[in-house]
């Protein structure tokens, strides 16, 4: 019941800074008079748009956690999820059918649609009072984005992904003797220890329909952060640093002493690009495991087979540098929301994604960790979540998924596809990081 009237509070104000900011249609005083006895009686029965990649069990939750909300306020939000999101959004945007808002797992993506100006600028629309006080300072600058009237708060942050993440299966892992490696020294002698007895050290996969080889890209990012410097990393998502430098390189080829190798793999080499990311860890709870180890965010527990318990059937570990010097570094990403149309409903919808209350019911469903400052350790309903946590908090460095915040024709295209011809074995390295280079957009 607290919870309850504390958003039924949060949002009652909301209302209020939303209709004294709105249409001329929404003052009056007979308006008024039917605001004063049901303060969301101008957007019950209104419907907001909103497109994104959560499918499948993501897409429940996110419904899930939204039911609240729109039980409420009387907003229908009407979710459409897909797997070809990133293909589909622009032909919906450039062609004058935007939904209300969009999920975009990429900021660069986002970016895209901001210098052409059909993002609207949140600054403008929410009461930016109560979405600064609930974000610290960082994810409201990776929110602030370049158009063409000048710099806009483009979007709300919604879950945050720790991605630094090696999962296994805990029961299995315990029983066979294994230890959890703290120094990448130690993760070369389980690899190879698992390889002695028999079996397959890693679990991977980077099928994902249009989207196919981000998950290679967060293992190059991982690199990047683990065997140069955090200038090197910030200078290559902006485009500073090539590909086709030594830096970058290195970190590629890091990833390959891993892919590459005979035994190392779960199904070799070519089945990488063939194998769903999703379903990639799923051979790590056969009877017995085909395969001891799976690198993904906090958000893959979400396909593992179902009535698995945290810190009993699994379990992750924190990926150790290959340099000690660079301290621990952990990846990051995160969902951010933008707003297309500018309707008092969804104002409102947008000002609650700012909330912790948003993403309440996802946080205890598992798979998602929420980047505002009202959310409540309680909410994690397991341990594993609440290390995620942990991990993001005490990290020596943090830095965002470097495909996601590059140019939306590198980050959410050439990386990803060149990367995926890579590993198939269609283009040497050479050929593929001089075709990323050769794809950045030029100013």
């Amino acid at each position: 019941m607290k919870k309850l009237f504390v958003m039924l509070m949060l949002l009652l104000s909301t209302a209020m800074f939303l209709t004294a900011n709105g249409t001329k249609e929404d003052t009056g005083k007979d308006k008024a008079v039917v605001d004063a006895n049901d303060p969301y009686a101008a957007v019950r029965g209104k419907v907001v748009t909103m497109s994104g990649p959560f499918v499948d069990n993501d897409a429940v939750k996110f419904e899930n956690s939204i039911k609240s909300f729109e039980e409420m306020t009387g907003i229908d939000i009407q979710y459409e999820g897909s797997k070809e999101f990133e293909a589909t959004i622009a032909i919906r945007i450039e062609g004058g059918n935007a939904p209300d808002i969009a999920d975009f797992p990429q900021p660069g993506l986002l970016e895209n649609f901001v210098k052409k100006g059909y993002v609207i600028d949140l600054n403008k629309t929410l009461d930016m009072k109560k979405v600064k006080g609930n974000y610290i300072q960082s994810w409201l600058d990776m929110a602030t984005m370049k158009a063409p009237e000048g710099d806009i708060m483009a979007g709300l942050w919604a879950r945050v992904n720790g991605k630094s993440l090696v999962w296994y299966n805990k029961k299995a892992f315990d029983a066979a003797g294994y230890k959890v490696p703290t120094t990448w020294a130690e993760l070369v002698a389980l690899q190879n220890q698992i390889i002695a007895d028999g079996d397959t050290p890693w679990a991977i996969g980077i099928e994902s329909g249009a989207a196919t080889g981000w998950a290679m890209t967060d293992w190059v990012e991982e690199m990047m952060l683990r065997t140069t410097s955090l200038e090197n990393y910030d200078r290559w998502v902006a485009g500073e640093l090539k590909f086709n430098s030594p830096e970058v390189r290195k970190a590629i080829e890091a990833v390959a002493e891993i892919w590459f190798a005979d035994g190392m793999v779960y199904g070799g080499r070519k089945s990488i690009t063939t194998t769903s990311f999703g379903d990639a860890p799923k051979v790590m709870f056969e009877q017995p495991p085909k395969a001891w180890l799976h690198k993904q965010g906090n958000f893959i527990t979400s396909f593992f087979p179902d009535n698995l318990v945290a810190n009993k059937d699994y379990d992750f570990f924190y990926l150790p540098s290959k340099d000690a010097s660079l301290g621990k570094p952990v990846l990051v990403a995160g969902d951010i929301y933008a707003m297309f149309n500018d309707r008092p409903e969804v104002r409102m919808v947008m000002q609650y994604f700012a909330t912790g209350a948003s993403v309440e019911g996802w946080v205890k469903a598992g798979g998602a960790i929420s980047p505002h400052k009202d959310s409540q350790l309680s909410w994690y309903t397991n341990e594993v979540d609440r290390k995620v946590a942990e991990v993001i908090q005490n990290a020596t460095s943090v830095r965002f998924d470097g495909s996601d915040l590059m140019p939306g024709a590198v980050g959410a295209g050439s990386f990803w596809r060149e990367m995926t011809d890579y590993v198939f074995g269609a283009k040497t390295l050479d050929q593929a990081v001089k075709a990323i280079d050769a794809s950045w957009p030029q100013e």
